[in-house]
């Protein structure tokens, strides 16, 4: 969840894509949804990705980030775009099971592939592996990563949607 209402404004006005860059780390996960085996990043080299860091009882996620990643799903599908969800736990782990998040999937009909944020090894540690890998600063967090498979763009709070279609069809249509 943002700390503050200023990030999630301030994330839109300053979306904007990187050149190519640090490829993007792999994903540690410990369950997918939505996918018949587990996703890595490896396998969607050629695809952009749309991956959507989220936690179920966040509520910007829930009001923004996740429609969100329905509209770019719904409206790239078939066109070399993947979605992927990345739920990233951070606080209130007893309540963010991965029960709770097949029933959470399923009653707001989340279609595209979601892995389960694997928690870090040091059980003092609140933040799971891979937000740590991605510096993700919390949820909602955006990243668009190219074909190659490098990082282009990483925003913590609300993306506007043109700009968000802007770049991911920039994107797409680079060789």
């Amino acid at each position: 969840m943002p700390a503050a209402g200023a990030a999630i404004s301030s994330a839109s006005q300053r979306f904007g894509l990187a050149p190519p860059g640090r490829p993007a780390p792999p994903w540690t996960t410990q369950a997918w949804f939505n996918t018949g085996a587990s996703l890595q990043r490896a396998d969607l080299l050629g695809s952009v990705v749309v991956l959507h860091a989220f936690q179920m009882l966040c509520p910007a996620c829930v009001m923004h980030g996740l429609p969100q990643a329905q509209r770019v799903h719904q409206a790239f599908a078939g066109q070399g775009v993947a979605v992927v969800g990345l739920h990233t736990v951070f606080e209130h782990h007893a309540a963010m099971t991965p029960v709770s998040l097949q029933a959470f999937l399923h009653e707001y009909r989340i279609a595209f592939p979601v892995g389960v944020d694997a928690p870090a090894s040091d059980a003092g540690d609140p933040v799971p592996v891979t937000m740590r890998a991605y510096g993700l600063r919390g949820t909602p967090s955006l990243l668009l990563i190219d074909r190659h498979g490098h990082l282009r763009h990483h925003a913590f709070g609300a993306v506007d949607d043109l700009a968000l279609g802007a770049a991911i069809a920039t994107l797409a249509a680079e060789t």
